[in-house]
């Protein structure tokens, strides 16, 4: 290490994982709110004797999918980085989903997702 270099900060690990908890907890639910979506609006298609489209499932199951990748993506771009920047790049990822998926349902509402 070079004098002129500061020390590296090394975010203590129980702090990564109590971090990433914390913050997982808010994906999972996300992620739970997304299935719940995806079984409501199948039984409400099944309501008005129609069905999901493909389209209409593939953007269900993306809303399933987006809250579990984002998270493994801001978590491993700040896992090795200060608890600060971890925290703020998990925020900003749960920022992003909820940002998404509330477009994704303004967007294309019930009418588009069923046959």
């Amino acid at each position: 290490m070079n004098a002129d270099t500061p020390a590296e900060r090394v975010t203590p690990f129980w702090l990564t994982v109590t971090i990433a908890v914390i913050f997982g907890l808010f994906y999972a639910y996300d992620a739970w709110e997304a299935v719940g979506n995806l079984v409501g609006l199948n039984l409400q298609a099944q309501s008005l004797d129609t069905r999901l489209s493909g389209f209409g499932w593939g953007v269900l199951i993306g809303g399933i999918a987006l809250p579990i990748v984002v998270y493994a993506v801001a978590f491993w771009l700040g896992h090795k980085r200060s608890a600060t920047v971890q925290a703020l790049l998990l925020l900003a990822g749960l920022a992003l989903v909820a940002v998404l998926a509330l477009d994704m349902f303004v967007v294309f509402g019930l009418g588009r997702l069923i046959v």
